[in-house]
């Protein structure tokens, strides 16, 4: 079971990035996909999750309106549009799975990838 996140990069504040993550190994039609980050020297942070037999998606309060979550069922990758970035959007970002109703909490992320640099500059 694999989730590889890609798509990270350097852009100037206001501007768009696009994270992917694909799932591989397994179907993970019954799990919930999420994106969390992690700031220097903070806690790994929820952003965003969809569950992926539903679409049903829900956010994080900081980038509710700017970030859209979904997921492309025969790709069987999970996507993260991320508009209008600010500094403080500046973290590794990570995906993972979850098999619980509505998981925020790392702690109910069964399956990892590995993260992805997202720099805003100001």
């Amino acid at each position: 079971v694999q989730l590889q996140a890609s798509g990270g990069g350097l852009v100037q504040a206001g501007g768009s990035l696009r994270l992917s993550c694909a799932a591989s190994g397994r179907t993970f039609s019954s799990y919930v996909m999420g994106w969390f980050r992690q700031a220097p020297g903070k806690e790994r942070e929820f952003v965003a999750a969809i569950n992926w037999r539903s679409g049903t998606t829900y956010y994080a309060d900081s980038v509710k309106g700017r970030f859209t979550i979904s997921r492309d069922n025969a790709k069987n990758t999970v996507f993260l549009q991320m508009n209008s970035l600010k500094p403080e959007d500046t973290a590794v970002y990570y995906c993972a799975a979850s098999r619980s109703v509505y998981p925020r909490g790392p702690s109910e992320y069964d399956v990892w990838g590995q993260g992805t640099q997202v720099t805003v500059s100001s």
